[in-house]
């Protein structure tokens, strides 16, 4: 209403000036604060647009670098190290703009929240144990008209719950039983166990072993771990379990091996490992020596390690003993012995280069200086790379033919071109030493290409070792010799049992419950390979 209209009223009623002067006023100042309300919810809608736009550009550039290549990257890129940390950013970012979402969308009337989508999000194991839960209406009438309501579905929404560690004591009660005439006292027959007497089931070995030489968790850890439920275990004691366990995982270890060197193609690797000196409190450098058979031949995959005090090559050749075949390693100068003899009559094995290690070459170079040479190298080997991708899953025959047809010649097309940039490259250069070191190598790089089944590079098993690089961080050194002999053993069965997809917790509890008196000749049974089952001794 306007203030002239408003005037008309008020003398059409006889209102005094006085009045009609003070509701001309009250309603001019409720109009400019109207007005001035408007302005600040207009500002402030306009700022919740302005963050919103923020969050989501945020948000989408993370997604980007987290799951996108951008046209700076190099295909065949590693991965980027942060890569959780971006995942955690993400999701803040996500739940941040989702509430500044719903804040702008208020209104007088409330109004469900609209259900997001999670996009990307793994389902829930279906072998997981369920437990029910039903929220259901305490009044089933309908609240307009009072009749009674039917069920026409549900709504089933599924969370994950985890228990935290828990102890229990379980007491193992025999009645004894007297014969008076014949003197004699009689109990039901006590188990055989890992640890004759001691108080640690296999379940607890299991929970020990696998947070050290899984998770990476040095004993005193643990003992926090288990004083924080009440449970005080001396890593004394805890270091005693993990030895007596060790000893008797062996027989399985040596079987693995057997197993192992059946094969005609290996991968092998080193990594290095600190040892204490008891004496002197000081450490020296050990290495963890790595084999892992082929992933392009049939069988289980078995990946083993060896402790040893150095890294020269006898202890690769004491290791393999007569075995024979293609060997794929990185051009470490310990291996040459391997593949070369002084005898002419003397079989050797057969070296299988590493292309990984002759594209880091590149890579690296790439990295320091944007050399358009490097760049160039690894967008051919990435199409030598694409060619194995395009393979997986076909037959060793098939894969051959394959190999034949497409990386061959590209191996020939990256040969030459590397032979052309090497004429151009300073002698003494980085870029010299990126070409030789492929070059010098060729036909152990080329070797693959040749076959349906030796592998490209020797990165699966990098990736068997990169958990130990990993967990050195943790604990730091080993203790002794003996110790890492003996963690070479247990990772080496919880290490092949995570390549054939077998439960570690799981296998590793019926392994030391049965182990004790499980007979020799089905030994193979209790192997943590593709097919394992959990046994029963029936003592």
């Amino acid at each position: 209403m306007s203030p002239m209209s408003l005037s008309a009223i008020l003398k059409e009623h006889n209102a005094s000036p006085e009045l009609a002067a003070a509701l001309q006023a009250f309603i001019q100042e409720a109009q400019s604060e109207t007005h001035q309300k408007l302005e600040e919810l207009e500002t402030a809608f306009k700022q919740s647009q302005f963050t919103n736009e923020l969050l989501t550009f945020e948000l989408a550039r993370l997604k980007r670098i987290r799951f996108g290549r951008t046209s700076e990257s190099l295909s065949g890129a590693q991965a980027d190290l942060f890569s959780d940390a971006l995942d955690e950013d993400i999701g803040e970012l996500t739940a941040t703009l989702e509430q500044a979402q719903d804040a702008s969308e208020e209104d007088a009337v409330p109004k469900a929240r609209k259900p997001r989508h999670r996009a990307g999000r793994q389902p829930i194991p279906a072998h997981l144990p369920r437990v029910v839960i039903r929220h259901d209406l305490t009044d089933c009438s309908c609240g307009q008209c009072g009749n009674l309501m039917v069920t026409i579905g549900e709504d089933v929404t599924e969370k994950l719950v985890v228990i935290p560690i828990q102890f229990k004591v379980e007491q193992h009660i025999r009645p004894k039983y007297a014969c008076r005439q014949c003197d004699t006292v009689t109990a039901a027959r006590v188990a055989p166990s890992i640890i004759e007497g001691g108080m640690a089931t296999p379940s607890v070995l299991t929970w020990v072993l696998v947070s050290k030489y899984t998770d990476h968790l040095p004993l005193y850890r643990i003992a926090q771990i288990a004083e924080r439920e009440g449970v005080t275990l001396a890593r004394s004691t805890l270091g005693d379990w993990v030895g007596r366990a060790g000893f008797e995982l062996a027989p399985l270890y040596d079987r693995l091996k057997e197993m192992l060197l059946a094969g005609t193609v290996l991968h092998v690797d080193e990594t290095p490992i600190k040892q204490l000196d008891p004496g002197n409190k000081k450490t020296h450098k050990a290495y963890l020596w790595g084999y892992r058979n082929n992933d392009l031949d049939e069988g289980p995959p078995i990946v083993l390690f060896d402790y040893q005090a150095g890294r020269a090559g006898i202890h690769a050749r004491n290791f393999l003993g007569d075995w024979r075949g293609f060997l794929c390693a990185d051009d470490y100068q310990g291996y040459k012995a391997l593949f070369t003899s002084e005898d002419p009559h003397e079989v050797t094995c057969v070296e299988v280069g590493c292309l990984a290690h002759a594209r880091r070459k590149f890579f690296d170079l790439f990295a320091v200086n944007q050399s358009p040479m490097a760049a160039d190298a690894l967008e051919r080997i990435g199409e030598i790379y694409a060619v194995e991708r395009a393979a997986i899953g076909l037959s060793s025959e098939n894969r051959k033919v394959l190999r034949v047809e497409k990386t061959l010649p590209l191996l020939k097309e990256l040969k030459q071109f590397l032979r052309d940039s090497l004429i151009k490259a300073p002698p003494n250069g980085a870029a010299a030493k990126a070409i030789n070191y492929s070059l010098k190598r060729w036909d152990a790089l080329e070797r693959f290409a040749h076959t349906g089944n030796l592998p490209i590079d020797n990165n699966p098993l990098e990736r068997d070792i990169r958990p130990i690089a990993i967990g050195k961080k943790n604990w730091l050194f080993t203790g002794s010799e003996r110790a890492g002999k003996r963690a070479a053993v247990i990772q080496s069965l919880l290490g092949t049992a995570r390549l054939n997809g077998v439960n570690p917790n799981e296998w590793l509890e019926n392994v030391l419950e049965n182990l004790p008196a499980w007979p020799n000749k089905q030994l193979d049974e209790l192997l943590p390979i593709q097919g394992w089952k959990p046994v029963s001794a029936n003592v």
